[in-house]
């Protein structure tokens, strides 16, 4: 049998090696640039002497060759080339626990030598690692191996304790290796000098930066542990996927921009006037259980709306006057001018949820458009998914449960972008499309018709206080219509087919949010163009809040009475039918819920504490939505991988609907004349005019203060500063796209030239190999030349 080869590069040192330090293995750059410049001198040095590798053992037959496609599949290498190939260091590190321990070895190296050994270029040529010196070994030995452990051990022990642990940490070894070496690298007792002695100081430090480091741990701990909903959330997207997940995700995101939006709202508002309260009007009613459901009655005269908040400067007690003028406030009183901070606090609020929701959708984005592809995604998620650290039962399962969705949710992917579509079907499913389109804008024209027909109604026929139940019906009227069009607009969906789950929930979220657009936009008019001008003798902003609030009150109870019954009724019924549980509905439930949060933003001027109530509204939905989902849904019957929902869902949140409850507050604060029988703006033609009022006073009060209304006549009340951060906005999300976007041709471009020098390598080698080839020929040439030569003299002589 033969034996292997081994083979040494015979590259000699130019005059240029001399005075240049070595390249560390720890620099990936400097390493190519070594092994290039290795690769053009031997190739110069071949070139001049005609021979490339210096056979360093006895010579193989040419049974050795085996065969190695190449990229036409013609080329065959020899099994001393297939060796050298598999021990290249990109093919053993990672494998071989030698080649991890001699990698950390020269990363330990370096990092002492940049702490406490002088430079590399001081020492000479003689006492320096030099890459040549590594012969390509074909066997790594059990004494090389035990050699680089020794030498690691040393430089281990050279280090700080930190440095030593932190490249202890790093090490991909088991844990039982790095035990031992951390037993090895600590130094025992007998040869600890008095240099080793740490000082009590150090001592004292070194126990408070562990302390410290153990404190930061449990702190970590508990807030992660603290995360709301954190197992229910992955129990969800376990067992019915990312699709379904995403729903409960963006409740949560809801959730945290109402507890931003309020917190602004409860400090400065809400508790300043809590605690100075204006003097009561009358007779406080009495509670009849009405005013859960119409927020009328004893809710009216609280800090719930509008009209309770004073419009002076708080300070004690102070009666208001009876011809509803300003109250004056008295001699040393708190300077808390109350109409300023109102709509300051308003202001800066949602100043603070733009910025918010445009960093949101911005890193939605990032995330969820991913550069690179989804090449390698099956065999990432099958090796690469599951925890180690996961010891419980249950929770092994729970991973189990989300690995095995994930392969379903990419292996409907691949499948869908692989099924073939002809010509005939495509127009086919247009055709059908158009007119499913067409009856689901007919269905949104008849309820924004019946809608507007109706607030007509109630504005002709005003409602008197003793018949309060009556406020209801408009909102009654609003919510069946946005319960019963999405269940139509499904049905007529289904006669489309469509191939993709994906595409199919984006069609029904564009019908749900037409339809739910055009309704708000109905009901702003009514609130802003109708009624303002038809409640003369009343506070049209009291009535616009509890209006807000009567919506978002029904809206829950409709969405309740949709989930626990709707859903279980449909459920009986397509068991019945022997078709299964329903799926989860998720177009339809994330309009609700970005309906319900543009109702607050509209009504957070009219009633401040609108987002505790839809805090609250949020918290229980949450529940009740996961408890109908584990008893009455299943998970879809065509997984989708649902990666850019979140993005869509912050998307729409951000455009059509913050941005029209902007403009309509903007509106509302600018253009409509406030109520003079009430709330803080009472005595001015517009609430804007409180910031113009203030700043006359602070140019009264003289040069200190000055910069106050310059910076409010600048940028406040000139309309430039405003456009100006809007372009802002806007360009950083372009950006952010365009920064994706040329991330994703970086990646591809990155990914041909690894392609490209993926080639070069295989075409070097196979120059190797030839050159090996010729040299393995002209050997065996004279071989057979030396054999020959004696017989032919033989021959001679005997004739």
């Amino acid at each position: 049998m033969a034996r292997s080869l081994a083979f040494l590069l015979n590259v000699p040192e130019t005059p240029e090696d001399q005075g240049s330090p070595e390249p560390s293995p720890y620099d990936e750059s400097e390493m190519h640039d070594s092994f290039h410049q290795l690769i053009q001198e031997q190739s110069l040095w071949a070139a001049e002497e005609g021979l490339e590798l210096q056979q360093r053992g006895p010579g193989t037959s040419g049974s050795d060759h085996q065969a190695l496609l190449g990229p036409e599949g013609t080329v065959v290498h020899s099994t001393a080339t297939l060796r050298i190939l598999a021990s290249m260091p990109s093919r053993t590190i990672g494998r071989s626990r030698g080649a991890i321990i001699s990698q950390y070895y020269n990363r330990t190296v370096k990092l002492r030598r940049r702490t406490s050994r002088p430079q590399l270029g001081h020492l000479g040529r003689s006492a320096r690692p030099s890459l040549r010196l590594y012969d390509l070994e074909l066997d790594s030995t059990a004494l090389e191996e035990e050699e680089k452990r020794v030498l690691l051990v040393k430089e281990l022990q050279g280090l700080t304790v930190a440095q030593r642990d932190h490249m202890l940490r790093a090490m991909p070894l088991s844990l039982a290796e790095k035990r031992c070496l951390r037993e090895e690298t600590r130094t025992p007792r007998g040869r600890q000098g008095r240099r080793g002695l740490p000082s009590c100081c150090n001592r004292f430090q070194y126990s408070c930066v562990l302390a410290l480091h153990d404190l930061g741990l449990w702190l970590l701990s508990v807030l992660h542990v603290l995360t709301p909903w954190r197992y229910a959330l992955k129990r969800i997207g376990g067992q019915f996927g990312s699709s379904v997940l995403s729903y409960f995700l963006f409740l949560k995101t809801l959730l945290a921009f109402n507890v931003l939006l309020l917190l602004p709202l409860l400090v400065f508002i809400v508790g300043v006037q809590a605690a100075f309260p204006p003097a009561p009007l009358g007779s406080v009613p009495a509670f009849t259980g009405l005013e859960l459901l119409t927020g009328t009655g004893r809710f009216t005269d609280t800090v719930m709306y509008y009209g309770y908040y004073s419009n002076a400067t708080l300070n004690q007690l102070c009666a208001a006057p009876l011809d509803g003028g300003q109250c004056t406030p008295e001699a040393g009183s708190l300077p808390y001018n109350m109409p300023l901070a109102y709509l300051f606090t308003v202001g800066v609020a949602f100043f603070v949820t733009c910025i918010t929701l445009v960093y949101s959708m911005s890193h939605s984005f990032g995330e969820s458009y991913r550069v690179g592809s989804t090449l390698g995604a099956h065999a990432i998620t099958v090796f690469c998914s599951w925890d180690h650290k996961v010891t419980q039962k249950w929770a092994s399962r729970l991973q189990h449960d989300n690995i095995r969705t994930r392969l379903k949710e990419l292996l409907a992917e691949w499948r869908l972008r692989r099924a073939p579509s002809s010509v005939c079907g495509r127009v086919r499913q247009a055709a059908v499309l158009a007119l499913v389109w067409l009856l689901c804008l007919a269905v949104t024209l008849g309820c924004t018709m019946a809608i507007y027909t109706f607030s007509e109604f109630m504005i002709k026929s005003p409602v008197s206080t003793d018949r309060e139940g009556a406020l209801l019906a408009l909102p009654v009227v609003v919510s069946l219509l946005n319960l019963v069009a999405p269940y139509l607009y499904r049905g007529l969906a289904a006669l489309e087919r469509h191939d993709s789950p994906v595409l199919e929930v984006y069609v029904a979220i564009c019908r749900n949010l037409i339809l739910k657009m055009v309704v708000l936009g109905i009901l702003c008019y009514h609130w802003l163009g109708r009624r303002v001008g038809a409640v003369k003798d009343q506070c049209w902003e009291n009535f616009v809040g509890q209006e807000l609030y009567r919506f978002m009150v029904m809206d829950f109870l409709f969405t309740l009475l949709d989930t626990l019954f709707g859903e279980l009724v449909w459920r009986l019924i397509s068991e019945k039918l022997r078709r299964g549980q329903p799926e989860f509905d998720i177009a339809r439930n994330v309009l609700e819920l970005i309906y319900g949060q543009t109702l607050t933003w509209l009504g957070v001027l009219f009633s401040p504490l609108l987002p505790a109530m839809q805090i609250i509204k949020l918290v229980l939905l949450f529940y009740v939505k996961k408890m109908s989902l584990m008893a009455n849904c299943q998970a879809p019957r065509r997984p989708w991988l649902a990666s850019h929902m979140s993005t869509i869902f912050i998307s729409l949140l951000c455009f059509p609907s913050f941005l029209g409850a902007a403009v309509f507050l903007c509106y509302a604060i600018w253009q409509v004349k406030p109520s003079s029988f009430c709330g803080p703006f009472r005595t001015l033609d517009t609430m804007y005019e409180a910031g113009k009022v203030w700043v006359r006073r602070l140019e009264k009060a003289g040069p200190r203060v000055s910069w106050l209304p310059w910076i409010h006549r600048n940028l406040v009340e000139n309309t430039f500063p405003i456009y100006l951060v809007s372009a802002l906005l806007l360009a950083m999300i372009y950006l952010n796209i365009q920064v994706v976007k040329g991330q994703r041709k970086v990646i591809c471009l990155l990914k041909e030239q690894i392609s490209n020098e993926g080639e070069d390598k295989i075409f070097l080698i196979n120059k190797l190999h030839s050159v090996y080839e010729r040299k393995e020929k002209s050997r065996i040439g004279r071989t057979q030349e030396d054999a020959t030569s004696p017989a032919l003299l033989t021959d001679d002589r005997d004739t």
